[in-house]
C-alpha cells in the first residue's frame, strides 16, 4: 500500500471544477480516496509523472461519480472558477493552469521537430538512394523481429541537434499508397544543379528540373526516391539544417494556422497566394527557414479533403511537457490519439495527436529523447 500524499486544494472552486478533478485522478490510475473539508488524500502514485492538472481534460459530473456523495458534500463548498493544486510533499509540483495560461505556456516551450516517419518497401535501397544521392548518412538502425519491423535513422547531422528521418520496413510488405495528402520533403542545396546531375548519374529519378521556382527566382527542382516520395531541392547557402521542409496539403488553411499556432506553439513564417495556380502556402515553424525544419502547409482552392494513404505516419516534436501540451492541444481542437504517458519498457514519455486534418504528430518529452539516444 502506497503511503498517502496530502494534497491541499488552494481555490474559489466551482463544484463542477472539483469534481473534475477527482475524475481526472480516477483515470490516471487506481487509488484510495478520501475527501475532508480542508484537503483530498491521493495515493503517492497517483501523481507519479503528472506534472500538472488542467480543468479543460476533467469531465463527467458529480452525480454519476462513483464518489458522488463525498463529493457532493465537498462541493456545497465551492464558490467561483479556478483552484490549483499542490502536492505538499513536493513543494506544488502539480498545478492547474488556466485555458489562456495553458496557451501561453505552449508559446514558451522551447520546442523542435525531431524527425519525420514514413513507410518503404525495400529499406536497404532506400538508404543507398538517400546516402549517394542526397548525401545523408545513416545515423542508427533498429531491428524489432517481435514486431517485424526495422527503423532507420538517417539526416545531416546528429539527432540530438538536426531533424531527421525515420524509416519504417514492415516485413514482407514492399509497397505503399503514398495517397493526396502528403506532398514532399525540401533539402537545401548550394548547387541544385550539380546535385540533379549527381542524383542522374546515380540512377536517381528527376520529376522536375532545375531551374527557378515559377513567380519567382528562387531555383529548384524535384526528384523522388525509390518508394516515390517527392523531395524538393532548393538553392540555398550554408544552413545548420538541410533537411527544411515537409509539405502538407490541408482543407482550410486559415484553421491549420490558427491550430499549429495556439496548440503547437509554432509561428507562421510567410503566407503566399498564388491565384494563377489556383493554391496557397503558408510556412510555419519553431524558427526561420533558413536555420530550422518548417512545416509548409498548402492549400489548393476548393479542396477541402485527400487521401493520406498508408505510407506517411508522422513527425515528432519535443516538448518539456507531454501532459501540458495535450491540454493545449485537446483545447485547440486537436484530437488526442495517445493519452500523455511513458512508453511501455522505457520512461520515455509521449502523447500523439491529430490536426484538424488529421495529420498526427507525436510529442516527446526533451529530456527522455536524449537519454534515450545515450
Amino acid at each position: 500500500m502506497h503511503a498517502l500524499a496530502s494534497m491541499a486544494l488552494h481555490f474559489t472552486p466551482s463544484p463542477v471544477v472539483v469534481h473534475r478533478a477527482v475524475s481526472f485522478f480516477a483515470r490516471q490510475q487506481q487509488h484510495n480516496l478520501r475527501l475532508t473539508s480542508a484537503c483530498c488524500c491521493f495515493s503517492a502514485n497517483s501523481f507519479r509523472g503528472l506534472p500538472f492538472l488542467s480543468p479543460c481534460t476533467l469531465s463527467s459530473s458529480i452525480s454519476n461519480h462513483p464518489k458522488g456523495t463525498q463529493l457532493g458534500k465537498f462541493a456545497k463548498l465551492g464558490i467561483g472558477h479556478h483552484f490549483r493544486v499542490c502536492n505538499m510533499a513536493t513543494s506544488g509540483a502539480a498545478e492547474v493552469l488556466s485555458k489562456d495560461s495553458l496557451l501561453e505556456w505552449a508559446q514558451k516551450d522551447e520546442r523542435r521537430m525531431l524527425h519525420v516517419v514514413y513507410r518503404v518497401g525495400d529499406l536497404e535501397k532506400t538508404i543507398k538512394f538517400y546516402t549517394e544521392c542526397l548525401g545523408m548518412k545513416l545515423l542508427r538502425k533498429r531491428d524489432i523481429p517481435e514486431e517485424r519491423y526495422t527503423n532507420a535513422f538517417l539526416g545531416y547531422g546528429p539527432e540530438e541537434t538536426h531533424f531527421v528521418v525515420e524509416l519504417t520496413y514492415n516485413y514482407g510488405v514492399d509497397k505503399y499508397d503514398l495517397g493526396t495528402g502528403f506532398g514532399h520533403f525540401g533539402i537545401a542545396v548550394e548547387d541544385v544543379y550539380k546535385t540533379v546531375e549527381l542524383i542522374k548519374a546515380k540512377g536517381g529519378k528527376v520529376t522536375r528540373e532545375p531551374g527557378p521556382v515559377k513567380g519567382g527566382s528562387s531555383v529548384i527542382a524535384f526528384v523522388e526516391d525509390p518508394d516515390g516520395y517527392k523531395f524538393e531541392l532548393i538553392q540555398r547557402g550554408p544552413t545548420p539544417e538541410p533537411l527544411c521542409q515537409v509539405m502538407l496539403r490541408v482543407g482550410d488553411l486559415d484553421r491549420s494556422i490558427t491550430f499549429y499556432e495556439k496548440a503547437f506553439g509554432m509561428k507562421l513564417l510567410r503566407k503566399r497566394d498564388n491565384p494563377e495556380y489556383k493554391y496557397t502556402i503558408a510556412m510555419i515553424g519553431y524558427g526561420p527557414e533558413d536555420k530550422t525544419t518548417v512545416l509548409e502547409l498548402t492549400y489548393n482552392y476548393g479542396v477541402t479533403e485527400y487521401d493520406k494513404g498508408n505510407g506517411y505516419a508522422q513527425i515528432a516534436i519535443s516538448t518539456g511537457d507531454v501532459y501540458k501540451t495535450a491540454e493545449a492541444i485537446r483545447i485547440s481542437g486537436g484530437k488526442i490519439t495517445r493519452e500523455p504517458g511513458p512508453l511501455p519498457g522505457i520512461s520515455t514519455k509521449i502523447t500523439a495527436c491529430l490536426d484538424p486534418d488529421g495529420w498526427k504528430t507525436v510529442f516527446v518529452d526533451s529530456q527522455d529523447f536524449l537519454r534515450e539516444l545515450e
